[in-house]
């Protein structure tokens, strides 16, 4: 969606946000991507991501926030491109990522509205004891972008991979088998194990 404000018989300034919401898991990379553009005549001398602002409230560069530190890649510059790249995501940086940039008057500061809104979220499997079978579904607090990959694990094995949030396991006597899920590509960031017995275990009639 391009997003502009534009001058009498110029170019407009604008920003356009690739995608403007995103949801990501805790632990992992994620890659905002954006481009930019201006009038003729200017040169763009700042470049900057904030997530604060708001009446009163100077937006301020996310690379000089310290919850931030070595966690910001900016692969932007300052011609076009606006790409932000944020490693080892937490729940904590859930937020609107807003860019902004500045001509070399110093007058001209352009906010690309309304920004990519980031959700960040982990792993939890449920599981759900019928009558013939199980149904382990791989919970998250938004909808993962891209359509992931879903891997299964039983008792820490390697179970089955699926495209949905959904599995369905044969009812096993043991009453100890354990679960947990991953997204194909980030194994890693596996899901903490529930066993059957806990208590995040939903019985059906």
């Amino acid at each position: 969606v391009l997003l502009s404000s534009c001058l009498s018989g110029k170019k407009c300034w604008s920003v356009t946000y690739t995608n403007q919401s995103i949801c990501a898991l805790n632990g992992s990379t994620v890659k905002l991507t954006c481009s930019y553009t201006y009038p003729r005549g200017h040169k763009v001398t700042s470049t900057f991501w904030f997530i604060k602002s708001g009446n009163g409230v100077k937006p301020e560069d996310l690379g000089q926030d310290p919850e931030f530190a070595g966690r910001l890649e900016y692969h932007g510059d300052e011609k076009n491109d606006c790409t932000l790249r944020i490693t080892e995501l937490r729940e904590s940086d859930s937020a609107t990522y807003k860019f902004r940039f500045t001509d070399q008057t110093g007058k001209w500061r352009y906010t690309g509205d309304p920004g990519v809104s980031l959700s960040v979220t982990g792993l939890q499997v449920k599981v759900t004891v019928g009558h013939q079978d199980k149904t382990l579904t791989c919970s998250t607090t938004c909808t993962l972008t891209d359509n992931p990959t879903y891997i299964w694990y039983k008792n820490g094995q390697h179970l089955d991979e699926s495209t949905s949030t959904q599995y369905k396991d044969p009812v096993s006597s043991n009453y100890e088998d354990s679960y947990s899920c991953a997204v194909k590509g980030r194994e890693d960031l596996r899901s903490p194990a529930v066993c059957e017995y806990s208590t995040i275990v939903q019985y059906t009639t």
